[in-house]
């Protein structure tokens, strides 16, 4: 059984290629709550929708109520991420992935992120690099999936 890694920003240990294994798995330590005036303020500037901007308008969609942006639930999933939850020694550098919403964010959900490795490919041309493939999970407080994101992630090897 590959242990669960619980990472904040303040863990010193960061991995590198050789480190990770299929089935590790991570989990974000901090949370990001989900405030009703963030959730307005995002989606005027990128979203602007009703059911994103107006609570009244909001109730009268298939959201029945104010509901994040998915794009903001994916901002703030990549900042649980950085801020520790994959602590990747080069970053979590994306070649895209497969990203989907199976229930709305709302108003005071608290938000975390368990990850796990579902596959490292090898670079055939650099010997040094894999991409590895991480699904991401993120859950509110009922511990219930509002977003889930198999991301394509470069990872190198260690240089000695």
């Amino acid at each position: 059984m590959t242990p669960t890694v619980e990472t904040s920003k303040s863990d010193s240990k960061l991995l590198y290629l050789e480190d990770l294994q299929v089935g590790q798995k991570f989990r974000s330590t901090e949370s990001y709550r989900m405030e009703d005036h963030r959730i307005k303020s995002f989606a005027a500037e990128f979203d602007p929708q009703p059911f994103h901007l107006d609570d009244e308008a909001a109730r009268n969609t298939i959201f029945n109520g104010l509901a994040a942006s998915g794009w903001h639930t994916a901002a703030a999933t990549m900042s649980l991420l950085t801020s520790g939850g994959l602590p990747f020694a080069a970053g979590i550098i994306g070649f895209g992935g497969e990203l989907a919403w199976p229930r709305p964010t709302r108003p005071g959900d608290v938000l975390r992120v368990e990850c796990e490795i579902v596959n490292i490919l090898p670079s055939r041309s650099k010997a040094a690099q894999a991409t590895v493939s991480v699904l991401c999970t993120t859950l509110n407080q009922a511990n219930e999936p509002v977003q889930t994101f198999t991301a394509k992630i470069l990872v190198f090897k260690r240089y000695s």
